[in-house]
């Protein structure tokens, strides 16, 4: 491979390598508090009917008279069958009756009642506010919610649709700052919208530029690696997924209004967006595009900073002359002619890991009281599941680490469904090793899916990836509504899916210790 021993010469992991890996994890890390946000700004606070013997002036004068709240709302909102007061129904009229019986007396069952016709009554003692609270978002209007995170996935999936080829077409760095600036404006713009409609748009704009981070930042990584440390770099880049996760409870736990911590974690994005303008454009698609002069440019700043100045003088005379970059450029030329390489076979993991993970990440509540210390816990099982993923590649390969952490991550969750809802803590780290394999599965795709396409295709190839990865990741949300039917169905199918997906993967080629391919031969050669 010409590129690779360019590389070698210039230095393939020297002091430039650890100040881009560090310049682009950094985002990477508050891109994922983007990805799981709505676990906090959408969370679902404790609620109920608005009565008008609790929640108007006449209250106060009836607590003046000895009627506490408690008794109030015993009078006002009906019980439900974990006798709880009803979130979604009130009494037609006030049963004072209810005062008079006695613990072990029937509820009230044949009073009439009606719907929260005027609203509703937020326990803000967890979350001052929530876009829940603020537009409603509950009982026959709770398909807002898992609406919502739905739109956000399909951004995300219209940005690889359309960033993967951008990318190719106009290089990683340039499409990369756009989507800082984007993800900047339109998630500040966010916290300030007066509908919820906007607020889809809004996040719809955000999650089209994570689409288009994510996959540059994973693209330049690997194309400024060598071979022997592609897996290192992924790994770290995949670990600042993890350490996201953990970031995100906290801020989170510290900010408990949607909007302040919605400008918490876009904010940054201006300093990203800024500080982008000094990462360097990848060599590898310059060259191969046939930018000689911009590739030999980013070489030699690659050389100075890892200090291989004696270097410099020749690469000109290595990158004009190499037959390499000559084939390679021949090869872009008809590569539009062998899209076949990017086999739908090669991304169909990536449609479980997006089905499987938003599924279950985007519903915490579900799983424990405590939100918080769940978020924490995903990304405390998420940093050692990645790297023993890193250790598996190296030894096991990429084919079986990929397939072995799909299948464990579903057969976590298939364990769920027979374990009784009143076992809150295995159910809890079921799940949270579940989502740890997963993490573990995304950590080897990310390497897997790179080594697989050529550097000619390849971010067209990810973009293509990511699309798949989305489309599952927006009926993942949608698949708890199945839940109102039967409890069990959400578990099922997500636990079903990676398993066989990890069945699949079993028949992909094997790419460990194998160069980068830039070609649409190489690849037809692994």
């Amino acid at each position: 491979m010409a590129f690779a021993e360019l590389l070698e010469q210039v230095g393939s992991l020297g002091r430039f390598q650890i100040f881009q890996i560090v310049s682009l994890v950094i985002p990477i890390m508050c891109l994922t508090t983007h990805n799981l946000l709505e676990n906090f700004t959408a969370a679902i606070p404790p609620h109920r009917c608005w009565v008008p013997l609790l929640d108007n002036a006449s209250a106060s004068a009836l607590v003046a008279r000895g009627l506490g709240p408690d008794a109030l709302l015993r009078v006002s909102i009906p019980l439900d069958k974990h006798q709880k007061p009803e979130s979604c129904r009130r009494f037609l009229h006030p049963q004072w009756q209810l005062l008079e019986l006695n613990e072990s007396a029937p509820n009230a069952s044949g009073a009439g009642t009606e719907p929260c016709l005027d609203g509703w009554v937020y326990d803000r003692s967890d979350f001052t506010s929530t876009i829940v609270s603020k537009w409603d978002m509950v009982c026959d209007w709770q398909f807002l919610k898992p609406m919502a995170q739905s739109i956000y996935m399909a951004g995300i999936m219209t940005g690889a649709v359309i960033c993967g080829p951008v990318s190719d077409r106009f290089g990683r760095r340039l499409v990369l700052s756009w989507c800082y600036l984007q993800m900047a404006i339109s998630g500040t713009c966010c916290a300030a919208v007066p509908n919820f409609s906007l607020y889809c748009c809004l996040r719809f704009l955000s999650a089209f530029a994570v689409a288009g981070i994510m996959m540059n930042t994973g693209t330049l990584l690997m194309e400024w690696t060598k071979t022997q440390a592609r897996a290192r770099v992924m790994t770290i880049n995949a670990l600042g997924f993890s350490f996201g996760q953990a970031l995100l409870s906290g801020i989170a736990y510290a900010i408990r209004d949607w909007c302040i911590l919605q400008l918490a974690v876009s904010l940054p994005f201006f300093l990203f967006f800024l500080s982008s303008w000094w990462l360097a454009e990848s060599a590898r698609w310059l060259i191969i595009t046939g930018k000689m002069d911009r590739g030999l440019h980013e070489l030699k700043k690659v050389a100075r900073m890892n200090g291989k100045k004696d270097i410099r003088d020749t690469l000109t005379i290595e990158v004009r002359s190499g037959a390499g970059p000559i084939a390679m450029r021949e090869e872009l030329a008809t590569s539009e002619t062998a899209t076949a390489a990017c086999s739908p076979g090669r991304l169909s993991p990536q449609v479980c890991l997006g089905f499987t993970f938003y599924g279950l990440a985007l519903d915490l509540q579900s799983l424990l009281s405590d939100i918080f210390l769940v978020q924490v816990l995903f990304g405390a099982i998420d940093m050692p599941n990645k790297m023993g993923a890193f250790f598996a590649m190296n030894r096991l390969g990429r084919r079986l680490t990929q397939a072995g952490s799909l299948i464990l991550a579903g057969l976590c969750i298939l364990a769920n469904t027979m374990v009784p809802q009143e076992l809150q803590t295995l159910r809890t780290t079921l799940a949270v090793l579940g989502i740890g394999f997963v993490g573990s599965a995304f950590t080897c795709l990310v390497v897997y899916c790179s080594e697989l396409f050529p550097t000619v295709l390849r971010m067209t190839a990810v973009g293509g990836g990511q699309t798949t990865a989305r489309l599952g990741s927006i009926l993942g949300p949608l698949v708890r509504l199945l839940g109102q039917f039967n409890p069990l169905l959400p578990l099922i199918i997500y636990g079903a899916v990676p398993v066989v997906s990890g069945l699949a993967a079993l028949l992909l080629p094997e790419t460990l210790n194998l160069p980068l391919p830039d070609t649409i031969q190489d690849v037809k050669s692994q």
